[in-house]
């Protein structure tokens, strides 16, 4: 399934009398126009309906993982799958009662501040940091795939900005896009920053680049892509030349992860007290090539025999492959020479594979969001096309049936 492409005949007379004036009779034209919004709000609800009834289904069928702490009770079947698995605690403990560090097995000060602080602010609207969150995640998801949309569109034509659109939603990892995670906040910060830079805005997207940086390390890449995006406009001579003022602000991104370890030093007495609390879930630096020998290192008995009798760990290959795709797809945007999205999803890949842990790499991945309008671009050749579909849903209801009964998918 894809999404629809727009229809050249929409808004059209199909009679010989003159059109209404617009102020009576311009809908159909307004709604021709907002293909740019109609697309993505169809991936979205298509996605999101479909994970709904996954993991209504998946609840009452699945026998539950030997644990599962309920946040908020089990009478609301969805608001307890998308706000009481995993990380979505730390979020909504953070929101209520602040970050902890000493004297806990896992310090919540590892989860980056701006989703929480985003949560205690409508909390106080809507009377609930678990509603207030899972509102977040999903109107953030919703605003990265129209901006998306609008990005690709203006570049490369209606029919890629559908696919890179839909291939984001349908990701099998885009579960976490409507959980308490941080993921589509960040998306909606990244793709809202290359976007605004590419009309010249650069001021407000060097915000939006420390606004990624303030909801998780990888924000420090959207320095990366905006001073790509900056010498590509430099060296242009269709756009015009943007000034050294416009360069700071592109590379203003890591002012986020500043301010976040001078409140780390001041609240903790250590200014990486997030890399230190991230170490209790087994999180260290270690060399890419490490964590890849470990992942291949052959199960007892050989390969064979652990393929045979279910011993090989399919969630760690899953990860693995991950990875290796999306590393492919940094390395084929530069080949192509899109120098700062080939390294914002490098050196994305490179930092999240460099934490010591195959564990949540798919989710990481997720949020490189330049490799999804690549594979819009590749798109275009329909047995990929409906190859990438067809895996992805496959994926997106296997991870979300198991995310939604309390076993680990990322």
């Amino acid at each position: 399934m894809t999404a629809p492409a727009e229809s050249p005949t929409i808004g059209r007379a199909t009679d010989p009398t003159p059109p209404a004036p617009p102020a009576r009779g311009g809908w159909r034209s307004s709604l021709a126009r907002a293909g740019w919004l109609r697309t993505p709000v169809f991936a979205f609800l298509a996605t999101r309906l479909g994970i709904m009834a996954v993991a209504y289904i998946a609840v009452s069928v699945i026998p539950p993982a030997s644990t599962i702490y309920h946040l908020r009770g089990t009478d609301n079947r969805l608001l307890d799958v998308f706000g009481s698995r995993w990380d979505t605690g730390f979020y909504v403990s953070i929101a209520e009662e602040g970050y902890r560090y000493q004297g806990v097995e896992l310090p919540s000060v590892a989860f980056f501040p701006l989703l929480p602080l985003l949560m205690r602010g409508l909390a106080a609207i809507v009377g609930d940091a678990v509603v207030a969150g899972i509102l977040i995640a999903n109107l953030a998801l919703l605003g990265a795939l129209i901006v998306l949309y609008r990005l690709v569109l203006e570049e490369w034509g209606a029919a890629v900005a559908e696919r890179s659109a839909w291939y984001l939603a349908v990701f099998p990892a885009s579960l976490f896009g409507s959980a308490i995670y941080t993921e589509s906040l960040f998306l909606l910060a990244a793709v809202g920053a290359l976007y605004l830079a590419r009309r010249g805005r650069w001021l407000p997207a060097g915000l939006l680049g420390i606004a990624a940086a303030l909801t998780r390390l990888h924000g420090l890449l959207v320095a990366v892509l905006l001073v790509g995006e900056w010498w590509r406009q430099r060296r242009s001579a269709e756009a015009g030349r943007p000034s050294l003022a416009a360069l700071a602000a592109a590379a203003a991104a890591p002012l986020g992860t500043v301010a976040y370890m001078l409140y780390c030093w001041r609240a903790f007495g250590s200014p990486v007290a997030f890399a230190n609390a991230a170490s209790a879930w087994g999180r260290v630096p270690k060399p890419p090539f490490a964590t890849m020998a470990e992942a291949v290192q052959p199960p007892p008995g050989g390969w064979l025999s652990g393929l045979l009798g279910g011993n090989i760990h399919v969630d760690n290959w899953i990860d693995l492959l991950m990875v290796l795709g999306f590393l492919a797809l940094g390395c084929a945007l530069l080949a192509l020479s899109r120098w700062g999205e080939g390294l914002f999803v490098v050196l994305g890949v490179t930092l999240s594979f460099a934490s010591g842990l195959l564990m949540s790499q798919r989710r990481y991945m997720w949020v490189l969001f330049p490799a999804f309008v690549l594979l819009g671009v590749w798109g275009e050749r329909p047995w990929l096309d409906r190859a990438l579909t067809l895996a992805s849903a496959l994926g997106l209801a296997l991870f979300t049936a198991l995310f939604s009964t309390g076993y680990w998918v990322g």
